[in-house]
């Protein structure tokens, strides 16, 4: 290196970020608004967002530099590769865009690249090339599916986002009956995604295996419990997600990583096979990158409509549930739709959905659970928790109030179909825990909607203006799953959507 002083600024760099020390980092990273740092996760722009990010990584791998090139661009600036070893193994290099500002040496731009991985282990628990072949051949030849990890796969065990269950549990005799359907015509399972703990959760951060990551909103939450199966779709490793939506966990995700997702109408497709959590909300859903492949899974999967989808609607309060962005995103499809009054309290809903929830969650799963809290993450343990609490008493009141509610919803929609927010915002930064809590009560206000009402839903992708996905969602008549998925279709024909 022949400038003067950045040799001992790239030094610098790198025992800084062998120790974590972040205070350094900070100083040796430009300030200002258009630094940037890439990976292979994305790209972040900006000091503010690249601190962050340190701040919440826990520190780089170990490694050591074997070698360095530099190229001078002038007498204060200069582009330095450096050649890495891993000591997990595998090379990498990282390229650093350097400039001197007030006599000292900073990053302005840089590069990271490291080993490929085998399998992305967030994502998969199993994977193959197939993990199993088709059994037979139909319209969805050459299709791959990530199996959430709550579905009987014959041969291997069901893990539940949970290393003690897993450890526990007993090989699997025969697919789970939605399993055997996709492979009957024709797709191929591509292995078993991950979940989050019992599917007790809508973030995807699972405190055993890492958060999934999303890729069209990189260091952002995948969004669960079908975390897995959406970051396997998003990422191009298989292209239809099979997973459960009991509170949001289908239509979440989907807004999250700009999927297409159903959550299907309660009973309607065949759960055999299906670990629950909740008998009285739980579904079966999927995901997939285009509404095409939406439907012809819903061909294998879905009976024939029960009920024809009618006028589509919207409501304002339901609207003003989802933060700005995100209500002038989903405002785009809206354009022309008519309003209609809702005369239901979605605060007070909420609790009523997530007591009877809760109780049932704890009479499925308590008996081995409570023995066993120190084996889960801090916020499904603490779930369960509140779970045990609840008594048979206010179980049996809530589950009257969601009977009733579950009637007057379907009342007030008849056959209209429902236009509303798939959740409240966009994906949450990975390690934003305030930000991720203050979300979830006004997204499960939007989705419990469709789980108390019984309904089905159809997620479709639009973006924010800046650029983030998020998530529209059309909740119709129950029976009407098919036809639901061509009408959410036919507005993307329009170009309502921005993908």
């Amino acid at each position: 290196m022949t400038l003067p002083g950045l040799t001992e600024a790239f030094w610098a760099y790198e025992r800084a970020l062998m120790a974590n020390d972040l205070d350094t980092l900070d100083r040796l990273f430009a300030p200002g608004p258009t630094t940037l740092r890439g990976d292979a996760a994305g790209l972040l722009v900006g000091h503010d967002a690249i601190s962050a990010f340190r701040g919440g990584r826990g520190g780089a791998p170990a490694r050591t530099i074997v070698e360095t090139h530099v190229q001078v661009i002038d007498a204060t600036h200069a582009l330095v590769v450096a050649v890495t070893e891993l000591a997990s193994g595998g090379r990498g290099q990282q390229t650093q865009l350097w400039a001197l500002q007030d006599q000292a040496w900073v990053v302005t731009a840089a590069h990271v690249s490291i080993r490929a991985a085998a399998f992305d282990p967030r994502i998969w628990r199993l994977v193959g090339d197939p993990l199993v072949p088709p059994a037979g051949t139909g319209h969805l030849d050459g299709e791959t599916v990530a199996v959430k990890d709550l579905y009987a796969v014959a041969g291997q065990r069901v893990g539940a986002g949970n290393p003690a269950w897993l450890e526990h549990a007993e090989p699997e005799a025969v697919h789970a009956w939605a399993v055997q359907r996709l492979l009957d015509d024709g797709a191929a399972v591509r292995g078993i995604s991950r979940t989050d703990e019992f599917a007790y959760s809508l973030a995807g951060t699972n405190a055993h295996y890492g958060t999934p990551p999303n890729p069209k909103a990189p260091h952002r939450i995948s969004g669960g419990s079908s975390s897995g199966s959406a970051s396997a779709v998003a990422m191009g490793h298989a292209t239809i997600g099979l997973g459960t939506d009991t509170g949001g966990s289908i239509r979440v995700p989907a807004a999250y990583q700009g999927l297409w997702g159903i959550r299907t109408t309660h009973g309607a497709v065949n759960a055999e096979g299906v670990l629950p959590l909740s008998g009285s909300f739980d579904t079966v859903g999927w995901l997939t990158r285009e509404p095409g492949l939406l439907a012809r899974v819903g061909r294998s999967l879905l009976p024939a409509d029960s009920a024809v989808p009618g006028d589509v609607v919207t409501v304002d309060a339901l609207l003003a549930l989802a933060e700005p962005a995100v209500a002038s995103a989903v405002g785009v499809l809206a354009a022309g739709v008519a309003t209609i009054d809702w005369p239901f309290d979605v605060a007070a809903m909420l609790p009523v959905f997530q007591t009877l929830q809760a109780y049932e969650a704890w009479q499925q799963h308590g008996a081995w659970v409570e023995s066993r809290m120190d084996t889960l993450g801090a916020d499904v343990r603490g779930r369960f928790e509140r779970a045990a609490t609840i008594t048979a008493a206010e179980a049996a009141q809530a589950q009257g109030e969601v009977a009733g509610l579950r009637e007057r919803i379907r009342a007030h929609l008849g056959d209209r179909v429902l236009l509303l927010p798939s959740a409240s915002s966009a994906a949450p930064l990975v390690n934003d825990a305030a930000a991720l809590d203050a979300v979830r009560t006004s997204t499960m206000q939007l989705t419990c909607i469709a789980g108390i009402g019984g309904l089905p839903a159809v997620g479709i992708p639009v973006t924010t203006a800046d650029g983030l996905p998020a998530g529209a969602c059309l909740v119709g008549p129950a029976g009407s799953d098919r036809a639901l998925i061509a009408l959410a279709e036919g507005f993307a024909d329009r170009g309502h959507t921005q993908i």
